[in-house]
């Protein structure tokens, strides 16, 4: 083996070989979703799409959604998720997704409520690799795309200080004190990641967060839900998918 596939510095040729396509094949779009409900999220996001198929990477689905490529992967954590986003950046996909859950910081914030970071601290342990020390962008169009394609469906899109921190159970209370005292409205665990990847790369990114744990309250996704919040929770979920499919794949 080469030292240059020894360090994986691989070029848009030797992964669609990796990955069983051809050039008709590059996704228009890459939905990512970050999740530990891998089965559920999976099951229910494929049926939106037409021929799919499990790439030879295992939970990376090709389908396609109004005709265009899309690509569907439930990921978790930023080491999970920087894989399919510099995988598919190499291969020039245009639009990138993050869709999942988040923790509310701001009180502001409830359950259902969708967080559209245009800027997510890098706290997670792998945006540093694409070069960013602290803060990184979502794209702008992209990103405001998301927020009015939302408030269309009645789902109320905030923007946010947003957090990625490296693992949801790493976090303490003294911790959430001092991100809130830092003015820190939300937390997840990829989207900087992806923001980081998008800048390396050159394509869009933004992410599309539903607010699940109210952190501020002291209450997690442990906790049992209103019939009403499960409700919001459940709606927004499904928004987000349809939204993501809607404004990242296109001309």
């Amino acid at each position: 083996m080469s030292a240059r596939r020894a360090v994986m510095d691989l070029g848009p040729d030797d992964w669609m070989d990796a990955l069983g396509m051809d050039r008709r094949d590059i996704p228009h779009a890459v939905i990512m979703e970050g999740s530990w409900w891998r089965e559920q999220r999976t099951a229910w996001r494929l049926g939106l799409l037409d021929g799919v198929r499990e790439l030879p990477f295992p939970d990376m689905f090709h389908g396609r959604w109004k005709g265009s490529p899309v690509v569907y992967s439930c990921v978790y954590g930023a080491p999970r998720a920087v894989e399919l986003a510099h995988l598919f950046g190499v291969l020039g996909t245009p639009r990138m997704v993050m869709i999942g859950t988040c923790g509310a910081l701001d009180p502001e914030l409830a359950t259902g409520d969708v967080v559209v970071p245009m800027t997510a601290v890098a706290r997670e342990g792998v945006a540093h690799l694409y070069g960013v020390a602290d803060t990184v962008d979502a794209d702008p169009a992209l990103t405001g795309l998301g927020r009015t394609a939302l408030e269309g469906r009645l789902i109320r899109a905030s923007d946010s200080l947003h957090l990625t921190w490296s693992s949801i159970f790493a976090q303490s209370g003294a911790m959430v004190e001092e991100w809130r005292g830092l003015g820190y409205g939300s937390v997840d665990m990829e989207a900087a990641t992806l923001y980081a990847v998008a800048r390396r790369f050159g394509f869009a990114a933004t992410a599309l967060l539903v607010v699940w744990d109210q952190l501020d309250a002291d209450r997690s996704f442990l906790d049992p839900l209103s019939e009403r919040e499960s409700a919001a929770l459940d709606a927004a979920n499904a928004a987000v998918y349809e939204v993501a499919l809607e404004i990242a794949v296109g001309p």
